[in-house]
């Protein structure tokens, strides 16, 4: 019985707070049999908008699936390395992802990918919607749209505009504003948002397009400064930000969304396990808050709509990368 109180204790524990790859290389007890550990392999750096959105949802993801929640992080290749280490996984349930529009850009990016975006993962659900914000180093003198496309176009190909890859969503959803504006910018790819916020807030690079919950922070204590969002109206949680709908710019609709996946050939019963967990995980009052805090849309879909939509936006975005003129990688 004390055994089993000890064992009890100690999911309570880590339930309560999610667990990181830290916390299981410090405590291996945790990672035993004896404490089976629900495995979140997140194929982006910490900091970025999914990284966000899954830590502020593990404690009730925790309680939602029965398990502990161990969000680990794998960035590299925009998102492949992280992907393909999911696909390798047992469909068992215990091995999960929440990937971005990554997800369905690498086909039209990388000349080979060892995956098949669709057939190799079992689509669990889409979890909603995320603003994408372009933004600039406060040194850069543009405090809006209009402001900032007048200096590209003095200095064309003068000022640079970071993201988190080459291909990724932050790099088309900048390149379309480019294209929209007529302007031209030089594009400095990074390995994940981490390092590319770092050089952004420090000035190495100039300008580039975020989540808004990536950069919250940053924007308040005026580390960044927004131009505006792709979003056809204002935000709630922040009010301040203008379109660039609003600013002249109306073909510039862009954002990201998020979504659950597991390895392929998971049982639909258990897919529709986890789907109705993360349902009930992310419609708690608490969630619900931090969401609509960080500008996010909650709108959980069935696996079914999933695969659908990975589909129809793997359509979209290979039209987008070639519009974009990105290279072949």
């Amino acid at each position: 019985m004390k055994r089993e109180l000890h064992f009890a204790k100690r999911r309570a524990l880590v339930s309560a707070f999610g667990i990181s790859l830290g916390t299981v290389a410090l405590y291996p007890q945790l990672a035993s049999s004896q404490t089976k550990v629900i495995r979140f392999i997140l194929p982006v750096a910490t900091a970025s908008g999914v990284d966000t959105i899954t830590r502020a949802a593990s404690p009730a993801l925790s309680a939602a699936l029965g398990y502990p929640v161990l969000v680990e992080n794998q960035p590299g290749a925009g998102g492949i390395v992280g992907t393909s280490a999911l696909v390798k996984s047992a469909p068992d349930g215990f091995t999960l992802s929440i990937v971005s529009n990554n997800h369905v850009i690498y086909p039209s990016v990388y000349k080979s990918v060892p995956f098949d975006p669709i057939n190799d993962i079992t689509p669990i659900a889409v979890i909603g919607s995320t603003p994408i914000v372009f933004v600039v180093n406060p040194k850069v003198p543009a405090k809006d749209a209009k402001e900032l496309v007048a200096l590209l176009k003095a200095k064309p190909g003068g000022y640079n505009y970071a993201s988190s890859g080459n291909g990724t969503i932050l790099h088309l959803a900048a390149a379309m504003f480019f294209e929209e504006a007529g302007v031209t910018a030089t594009h400095v790819p990074y390995k994940g948002v981490g390092p590319m916020l770092t050089d952004l807030i420090s000035g190495q690079v100039e300008m580039g397009t975020l989540s808004l919950p990536s950069i919250q922070q940053h924007l308040k204590s005026g580390a960044l400064r927004a131009i505006g969002t792709g979003t056809a109206t204002r935000l709630a949680a922040a009010p301040d930000i203008p379109t660039m709908t609003e600013q002249g710019m109306p073909g510039y609709l862009v954002e990201g969304w998020f979504a659950v996946i597991g390895p392929a050939k998971m049982p639909a019963a258990e897919a529709k396990r986890i789907n109705a967990a993360f349902a009930t995980a992310f419609a708690t009052p608490e969630v619900r808050e931090t969401m609509a805090k960080q500008g996010n849309t909650i709108n959980v879909s069935t696996p079914e709509v999933a695969t659908q939509f990975f589909r129809s936006e793997m359509a979209k975005y290979a039209q987008l990368v070639k519009k974009a003129g990105v290279e072949l990688q």
